[in-house]
């Protein structure tokens, strides 16, 4: 006896999966709010879920943890900075470059505790926050290493040149978030001739790393 009965294998359920995608980021958007200002040690889960008027227990099941929860934030937060500075290939270096760096002072500006556990370390300081870290170094590291050179991959000397900015770059937001008396126009033009003396200093140790020409022009 034959059977004419056939299977039909539909697309794969995916409907609960994005309602729990679509949860995750809805918790991780009330945390960058709640993070925004506020140091990591400062809030308890009990302060999180009451201001986030949700169960605790509905953050434990989604990051297992306060420090899975709050690296969960950092690491999202950190994307946005990470995807804007390798963005706007289509503009001028030196465009570029302005743009980079107001993008970042602005990153600090708005998400103040967050920078800080970057760059200084904060809730626990080990790999995973290391990393957050280094991914951020080495985006902006390629961002100019790309619109210097015009390639990402560069000799030891002239990464280690730019590495040394950009972690220069790190204190000194650092400092001035604490004291922002400064404007933020006023900071990014420092941080800008900065990089032209970084540049130029690479070419003076290596002729096959030419700055560019606003930077060789620079006082």
């Amino acid at each position: 006896m034959n059977s004419s009965h056939t299977r039909v294998v539909g697309p794969p359920r995916t409907r609960g999966t994005d309602r729990s995608l679509a949860r995750r980021a809805e918790l991780i958007a009330i945390g960058r709010k709640l993070f925004a200002d506020t140091s990591y040690d400062a809030l308890s889960m009990d302060d999180i879920a009451r201001q986030a008027h949700v169960a605790k227990g509905l953050i434990y099941y989604y990051f297992k943890s306060k420090r899975g929860y709050y690296l969960a934030i950092v690491e999202d937060s950190v994307t946005d900075l990470v995807s804007f500075a390798a963005s706007g290939l289509e503009l001028p270096p030196e465009e570029r470059v302005h743009r980079t760096l107001d993008g970042y002072l602005r990153y600090a500006e708005d998400n103040q505790a967050a920078y800080r556990t970057i760059v200084s370390g904060g809730v626990g300081f080990d790999t995973q926050v290391h990393a957050i870290r280094d991914g951020v170094r080495e985006a902006i590291v390629e961002t100019i290493a790309e619109g210097a050179y015009g390639r990402r991959e560069i000799a030891p000397l002239a990464r280690m040149g730019l590495l040394g900015w950009v972690c220069s770059v790190e204190g000194a937001t650092l400092d001035w978030i604490d004291r922002p008396d400064l404007p933020r126009d006023a900071m990014r033009e420092l941080l800008v001739r900065t990089l032209g003396g970084t540049l130029r200093a690479i070419e003076e140790l290596d002729p096959a790393y030419l700055a560019p020409d606003p930077a060789r022009r620079a006082p």
